[in-house]
């Protein structure tokens, strides 16, 4: 059905065409039965829009309190951040939740393309992961790793096996921030040095410490945090100064134009000569380390030149430094190609930090490290009360085997690779689609006012097509650091028919904005 929509044309490249054609080709597929088909919020939408994929699980009926009360209780009792963050103008008052589905209060279902923020790895209350909860919790709900018990360790092994040597030392927290944050404190302990090293746009943490990590002033206090944490350049192919058509590892290269030798990337070398800058001007000879997510998350699925990582990991360890993969988006599977983002990079950390996607939403993080690293941590004693927990270890040891049982990662790698081709035709018919980006299932498609001046487009307008999107029934994120990228990251458990329906009420949505 997309590819009917996409039919209309953009008005900055040429007049509409055969709208009549357009309207008579979904009143033929609208079926009055299944799924409820949605309304926009547009002024003048077409009678007919695209059909949800089916789904044979019903959802209980919603049965406390109504959305007017949570809404109050919103209000007066939650933090105001909780309402500053509350994503939608309207929002969605979410009832339950089964793989790639969620159903609201009203009973309307949405297709999750957002995953809790790239967190249900595969799927909503997936069935299997779901009775490995509800075993472990008839068995032991909590102990600590002071006692030995099974889960942890069955767990800490199995993780493990996930990566190469040396990289076998596991820790676990429950969150990114808290990996995050203990990720800087050992490296710094292993290295006697203090400056850490990270790139701009990215997220680490929310963590009075990770908070210096993080590049993005809607993240950031008026008080002293995250000392000793310092920025280079984001290598940004799309929105950086330099960029080209062959410099990243994805299925989708950027617009511009590229004159580079075969081999050898010029903008890749501009953006490690800024980080040489940061190092003979920000920092001391000797560092800590370099925080890096694979492909940035919150900053918008930013992808950078294929060879970045590899000579800054050399050039962080010419000068002391350990080098610190931020998995918490990237892992297991989410990119399609490997496991975990920093394969696809041809790189090998010293530290591997984990959340999210890891125990499928539920509260749970990791750090895994050297032995040597390990080590220095061992030279004082820290406790984390929660870390490890039984059910944590027992949801995330069957998330593992679902991955594997399931195929999701190649699943990513599929439909990730489908959805990005067709987004990509997309962004060559209309000219506010100024980048799409990614690999697998962690994917970008920065919004702009025109291709030429790659201005971001303003936030009024992203949040017209976001919620627009919704009212049709589909759940996407944002991102980037002027709010400028949608994000999509489902549960790796979405079909070439749920694509199929999304590139309809992207390509919808757009469309709609533009005829305005």
């Amino acid at each position: 059905m997309h590819k009917a929509l996409c039919r209309f044309n953009s008005p900055s490249l040429g007049p509409r065409k055969d709208v009549f054609t357009v309207l008579e080709f979904f009143a033929k597929f609208h079926r009055h039965s299944g799924a409820l088909c949605q309304k926009s919020v547009v002024k003048h939408p077409p009678p007919n829009l695209p059909e949800m994929p089916p789904c044979d699980f019903h959802p209980e009926k919603y049965k406390d309190m109504s959305k007017a009360q949570m809404l109050e209780i919103r209000k007066k009792f939650c933090n105001p951040m909780t309402m500053k963050v509350t994503y939608y103008k309207k929002p969605v008052y979410v009832h339950q939740g089964h793989m790639q589905w969620l159903w609201d209060v009203d009973g309307r279902r949405y297709l999750d393309l957002f995953a809790g923020v790239a967190t249900v790895s595969v799927g909503h209350c997936h069935p299997q992961v779901t009775d490995a909860a509800v075993k472990q919790l008839k068995r032991l709900w909590h102990t600590t790793n002071i006692y030995v018990y099974s889960p942890l360790h069955e767990y800490a092994e199995k993780l493990a096996a996930h990566f190469p040597e040396p990289l076998k030392a596991v820790y676990f927290t429950n969150s990114g921030s808290e990996a995050n944050d203990l990720a800087m404190l050992m490296a710094r302990l292993h290295t006697g040095n203090f400056d850490i090293i990270t790139l701009r746009g990215s997220y680490h943490g929310g963590s009075p410490q990770t908070m210096g990590l993080t590049s993005n002033a809607a993240y950031k206090y008026p008080i002293a945090s995250g000392l000793g944490c310092h920025t280079t350049m984001c290598p940004d192919v799309f929105q950086g100064p330099w960029g080209g058509s062959h410099c990243r590892d994805s299925p989708i290269q950027t617009i511009r134009d590229c004159s580079c030798s075969p081999g050898h990337c010029q903008a890749n070398d501009m953006y490690i000569g800024q980080l040489k800058e940061v190092f003979a001007t920000c920092v001391p000879s000797r560092i800590a380390a370099f925080f890096g997510e694979p492909i940035q998350g919150v900053g918008g699925a930013v992808q950078y030149p294929k060879n970045y990582l590899k000579e800054t990991y050399e050039l962080v360890r010419e000068r002391g430094g350990v080098c610190i993969a931020d998995e918490v988006q990237t892992g297991f599977g989410r990119t399609g190609s490997h496991f975990w983002g920093f394969q696809g990079h041809g790189v090998m950390p010293d530290m591997v930090t984990m959340a999210k996607g890891i125990a499928n939403g539920y509260p749970m993080g990791a750090i895994v490290t050297t032995p040597e690293i390990a080590a220095s941590f061992a030279k004082g004693v820290h406790f984390n009360t929660f870390g490890g927990n039984p059910v944590a270890c027992a949801i995330a040891s069957s998330v593992l085997d679902t991955i594997r049982e399931d195929g999701t990662q190649q699943i990513s790698a599929e439909i990730g690779t489908y959805l990005l081709t067709e987004l990509a035709k997309m962004r060559d018919k209309y000219e506010i689609i100024g980048d799409v980006r990614g690999k697998g299932l962690q994917i970008g498609v920065e919004m702009v006012k025109d291709k030429k001046s790659r201005v971001p487009l303003p936030a009024d307008a992203m949040s017209q097509i976001f919620e627009d999107i919704k009212d049709m029934g589909v759940l996407i994120g944002k991102g980037g650091v002027y709010g400028q990228t949608f994000r999509i990251k489902p549960p790796m458990c979405i079909t070439k028919e749920d694509a199929d329906f999304f590139l309809a009420v992207f390509c919808h949505a757009v469309q709609s904005y533009m005829d305005q």
